[in-house]
């Protein structure tokens, strides 16, 4: 059992943490869930004692060990699997006092200890672990410095998994997985023998791996059992019950308060009133549910869509040195309506497609056919290492609209979804989410026919993924999504290519199916529902075209929405001017009838913005409808 009781945190005087307790009983696997800055990594430092709290405790096991990944793997020539084999501790300690020891006693000891912990299958272990990861036998052997930072930190998660601690802290260990170690880390999570605290804001991860969720929210910590999606209809629920309870509350404290102010001032009613000033103290209140507002995504339409295919490609070939292709025999094309997600192992030529694709790279051999005019907007992470440091969102937006007046600079920052307190703050300052979302909106600033994204989920907590999942669907160009998000993918796309053995073929099935041949082995298909460029009687996958004519046909439902959705928020612009200027008694005393003639504009403005919210809950629902049938 682990037990946080009464713990209060700040860091730079923000409190995070206030009086907050949760019990994990042991074995359990649980996801860390909550807003971008709200305090979840500074409670994992809490645990390993590397940060001290101001107030309460955190009560583990005795002896219990806890494991976290480190920074990094050391870049150093010791190989990969010497490096997870040393993170055992103590079967390296009784390993080396083996070679030494003399007393029979001790000799037999060590012996029976090391049998305990299974230390003869320890190789075969760690070289799974690492094979899980993307290591083949050859890698394992190689010296660590050989690795780039990122793989690096795949030895890292691979040692930590190794040592087993009684308590596994993970936090966003899926950031620097491709999707085929995401699936196996699930797979590893989810069997662990021990208490795992995962951080995450990855849904499929959340609902596939772990069993209960802590919600750390408004300072608190709430357990919740079950995956994520349990998770999301408990809460729904308790906020639900809340509000109602709330409501209820303020109306039995507004009758309260009428009979105490009614009758406090008679004398046969005094006692009365009194009894009930005291019954309201008692009351108290209940607590507003808060609502943090998510900022979305916008994709600008493209003006003109080219016909298709936008791009085709006959036994294309592409590398970064003449005559040494990372990918060849590709036979392929896209169409102005196509949601791809590229599949396959990190190395093995993802990136260098979609940079192929973009333009980036050019064909070494085959015949490349691009449509007049198309556009292309590209993200990857590498990319925010491009922004100027020193310069905010609105100064890198007002380099691509130089002769814009300010006001429509900003407007096209905000529909970024950048907050207007963070506009002017330089790119330094801003959170790994804010840099995604600059870098997404400089990347679409030009309205491409054609968007690719190479993990674009990295900096962004569940909410705004679920945003992007949004502007994905409602964008009418073609995408090409690179991400170890199954949720994202699965929500936007309709067709899986897979980037294997240095070609690129389309795979047949689902990622369940995938899944089924990343953890269980089993041998792809080939996916001959669409001929390749140059077959007779080109065809589209019947999913895929009813996902793209159910997506143009509700772009007029999606279009009214957008408007209603401006017309409420200049409604409540123009109520809030109004309260403000009638909030001035003065107004009355000097002008009774621009008075009155004011609250007239208020109670008008009022009844259009009920009716404007009553009309966007009758869209949304219809929209939401249609896009799950």
């Amino acid at each position: 059992m682990i037990t946080i009781s009464g713990l209060s945190a700040r860091i730079a005087g923000r409190l995070l943490l206030d009086n907050a307790s949760v019990s994990l009983p042991s074995g359990t696997k649980a996801g860390l869930v909550g807003r971008n800055g709200a305090g979840k990594s500074t409670l994992f430092r809490i645990i390993t004692g590397d940060f001290s709290s101001e107030a309460g405790s955190v009560s583990l096991p005795k002896n219990a060990r806890i494991g976290q990944v480190a920074q990094e793997a050391p870049g150093t020539d010791e190989p990969l699997i010497d490096i997870v084999l040393a993170a055992d501790k103590e079967r390296a300690a009784l390993l080396k006092e083996a070679e030494t020891a003399t007393d029979p006693h001790r000799i037999a000891e060590i012996q029976t200890r090391l049998s305990d912990i299974g230390a003869h299958s320890a190789q075969a272990r760690a070289a799974s672990i690492l094979a899980g990861l993307g290591f083949d036998h050859e890698a394992q052997q190689r010296p660590a410095k050989s690795f780039s930072g990122g793989w690096r930190m795949r030895v890292a998660l691979a040692a930590v998994l190794f040592s087993e601690p009684d308590l596994l802290l993970l936090d966003e260990p899926t950031n620097y997985l491709d999707l085929e170690g995401t699936l196996w880390l699930e797979d590893y999570v989810r069997r662990y023998p021990h208490t795992v605290l995962i951080i995450s804001h990855d849904r499929d991860l959340l609902n596939t791996a772990v069993n209960a969720i802590v919600h750390l929210d408004q300072k608190k910590l709430t357990f919740y059992r079950g995956g994520y999606d349990q998770f999301e209809r408990q809460k729904a629920e308790a906020d639900e019950l809340q509000m109602k309870a709330k409501a209820k509350n303020e109306a039995a404290r507004k009758h309260l308060q009428s009979f105490i102010d009614r009758f406090k001032a008679k004398a046969t009613k005094a006692r009365q009133a009194q009894s009930r000033v005291k019954a309201l103290e008692r009351m108290g209140t209940v607590a507003a549910v808060i609502e943090d507002h998510v900022q979305g995504f916008t994709f600008p339409e493209p003006d003109k869509q080219p016909a298709s295919p936008i791009i085709a490609v006959n036994g294309g070939a592409v590398g970064y040195e003449p005559g040494k292709p990372i990918l060849k025999r590709m036979n392929l094309r896209i169409d102005n309506d196509d949601r791809i997600a590229l599949l396959g192992s990190n190395g093995n030529g993802k990136s260098t497609f979609a940079k192929f694709i973009s333009g980036k790279l050019a064909a070494d051999s085959g015949e490349v056919k691009t449509a007049p005019g198309l556009k292309v907007g590209f993200f990857a992470q590498h990319q925010l290492d491009d922004l100027v440091p020193t310069q905010s969102a609105v100064e890198h937006v007002r380099r691509l609209m130089a002769d814009a007046p300010e006001a429509k600079v900003r407007a096209r920052v905000a529909q970024m979804g950048l907050a207007t307190e963070k506009m002017d703050t330089p790119a330094k300052d801003l959170s790994g989410g804010e840099k995604a979302r600059l870098l997404m909106g400089l990347a679409a600033f030009d309205a491409p026919n054609l968007l690719i994204l190479d993990e674009p989920t990295n900096h962004l907590d569940i909410d705004s993924r679920r945003a992007l999942i949004e502007a994905l669907n409602d964008y009418p160009g073609a995408v090409i999504l690179i991400s170890h998000d199954r949720h994202l993918i699965e929500a936007t796309v309709d067709r899986l290519w897979l980037v294997k053995d240095g070609t690129v073929t389309s795979f047949e099935g689902d990622l369940e199916e995938y899944r089924t041949l990343i953890v269980g082995g089993a041998k792809p298909k080939e996916d001959k529902s669409r001929p390749v460029p140059g077959d007779e009687g080109l065809s589209k996958a019947d999913q895929r075209k009813a996902n793209a004519d159910r997506r143009a046909s509700l772009a007029p439902l999606r279009k009214k929405i957008n408007e209603i959705e401006s017309l409420t928020g200049k409604l409540e612009k123009q109520i809030q001017a109004l309260d403000t200027e009638l909030a001035d008694p003065q107004l009355y005393e000097k002008n009774p009838a621009k008075a009155a003639q004011k609250a007239k504009e208020r109670s008008d403005a009022a009844a259009r913005l009920a009716a404007a919210e009553e009309q966007w809950l009758e869209l949304s629902s219809e929209y939401e409808e249609a896009m799950a049938g």
